[in-house]
């Protein structure tokens, strides 16, 4: 009934809420890595990431290959 559908509702709505507090987590350590000259490099092995790569994943901290 109308309780259920509240209660989905609520749900989702809190999904969503995290997956946009963990995004902007990401976006903000993005940005930090930007002012630390730090960006576009993988965190794992040191090369360049790919700008296609992030293109399609802006706040990518790896290559393809290390990822």
């Amino acid at each position: 009934g109308l309780l259920n559908l509240e209660s989905d509702a609520v749900g989702r709505i809190e999904a969503l809420r995290r997956s946009a507090a963990s995004e902007r987590a990401e976006v903000d350590a993005a940005l930090e890595r930007v002012a630390a000259g730090t960006y576009g490099v993988c965190v794992v092995c040191g090369r360049a990431i790919p700008a296609a790569r992030l293109e399609a994943r802006p706040f990518a901290t790896t290559c393809v290959g290390c990822a």
